[in-house]
This record gives C-alpha cells, sequence and structure tokens, in this order.
C-alpha cells in the first residue's frame, strides 16, 4: 500500500513494515490486559495475552529481522502493567527491544515511558514522508497510526466475513490493534469520518494476505 508516497506492506498478522527503513510497525499491544481486568475485579480472562502478543513478535523479528520497531502507543494496557509482567515475559521483552532500535510511542493507556523494559519513548517521530503517533489528528498528509482497532466486515458469495483491518485512503493509515486481547471497532463508525471524508480502503486481514476493499462495499458490524 502507498501511503504519502512511501510504500508500505501489510503483514496479515497486523504489524506494518517499511522495507526502506526496515522499520516494524505495531498497535495498541495493550500488554497485560488480561492481568489488569483481573485486579479490577471486572472479569477473569486467562493470563495469556502478553505472551501471545510477545510470540507473535518474535515470529516477526525472525520473519523480517527488523532494523527499528514502532509501537505506537497503548503497547501496556495502563500505568501498573509493567509491574504485572511475569519474570519469563519480562525477560523475552527485554530481549526484543534489545535487539533493535525499539520505539514507544506514548498512548492514552500508557502516557508515561514504560521503565526497565529496554527501548526509547516519544511522542511521536517523522521518518521521511510519514509520522508515526498512537492517535491521528486528522491534519497534514502522512499520519500513521494506532488508537481505533478498525475492523471491517464485506458479503462474498453470500457469505459475510469479518476481520481486522487497515485503513488507508492514500494519505494516512490506521492500523488494526495486534494485541491478543484487543477488540475492534467498526471502520463505517462515525470515529473513522473525520479522518477519511472521501472514502478509504480497508485491507481486511487473511490468513496468508490482505485483502483490500472499498469502503462502499463495507457492511455495518
Amino acid at each position: 500500500m502507498l501511503v504519502n508516497g512511501a510504500r508500505l506492506v501489510g503483514d496479515p498478522s497486523g504489524a506494518l513494515w517499511w522495507p526502506e527503513h526496515r522499520a516494524l510497525i505495531l498497535a495498541d499491544l495493550h500488554l497485560e490486559k488480561g492481568s489488569g481486568i483481573a485486579a479490577r475485579g471486572a472479569g477473569l480472562l486467562p493470563p495469556y495475552d502478553t505472551r501471545a502478543t510477545l510470540c507473535a513478535i518474535e515470529a516477526l523479528f525472525r520473519r523480517y529481522r527488523p532494523a527499528m520497531l514502532i509501537s505506537l502507543g497503548d503497547s501496556f494496557h495502563d500505568r501498573g502493567a509493567t509491574a504485572r509482567l511475569g519474570h519469563e515475559d519480562s525477560h523475552r521483552l527485554r530481549r526484543l527491544t534489545a535487539a533493535t532500535d525499539w520505539i514507544w510511542i506514548e498512548g492514552n493507556h500508557d502516557p508515561e515511558p514504560p521503565a526497565g523494559v529496554g527501548g526509547r519513548a516519544l511522542g511521536e517521530i517523522a521518518l521521511g514522508p510519514l509520522v508515526f503517533r498512537h492517535q491521528a489528528t486528522g491534519g497534514p498528509a502522512g499520519e500513521v497510526s494506532g488508537h481505533l482497532h478498525p475492523k471491517a466486515a464485506v458479503r462474498v458469495r453470500g457469505r459475510r466475513l469479518t476481520r481486522r483491518c487497515f485503513v488507508t485512503n492514500g494519505a494516512r493509515l490506521v492500523l488494526p490493534a495486534f494485541g491478543a486481547y484487543t477488540g475492534g471497532l467498526c471502520v463505517l463508525d462515525p470515529a473513522f469520518k473525520p479522518l477519511f471524508r472521501h472514502g478509504f480502503h480497508a485491507w481486511m486481514l487473511g490468513e496468508e494476505q490482505l485483502y483490500p476493499v472499498p469502503s462502499s462495499r463495507l457492511e455495518p458490524i
């Protein structure tokens, strides 16, 4: 996909690859979401979301061997998430952050830099024609963001398919949430309208590839 002149490659996992800079971009990991929900007494989820997410990232490292990784905010589910990391998961995360130039973009769930896990924290970062931030502003072209957890539905041969997706109009791009316990927001929701006033393509995630679908073909979820 082409975004403000930059050629980017969407991975079926929900990650984004920028070959020119050997940069891997992920959005909304929400590490330790399960333990956070349990700590608030709001329900009990199996405490394996962080491990599953880190396993998925390790697989991406083996595939792409990135020189840089940009995590687009809400990497941790809340400010206490790093303290709840298990010993093994903490060790795996530090090993990953030490293996590349790892950049934590500040999100609304994790506005403070994570402590003791490696990497460096920034509010946003500009690289070439792109600006990476957690939440899109709808400003100049080149924004790459997360936050909205996009999801789309389309009818194919009488069967309705719902998938996480990338959303782009060629000027800006919103990534799907990467974390194991993250939900999704329909791309036809009014929250997307200020960013894509004149239509867009939803690049829906398949098992082995992405499928671009114009917004005119999408159905509400």
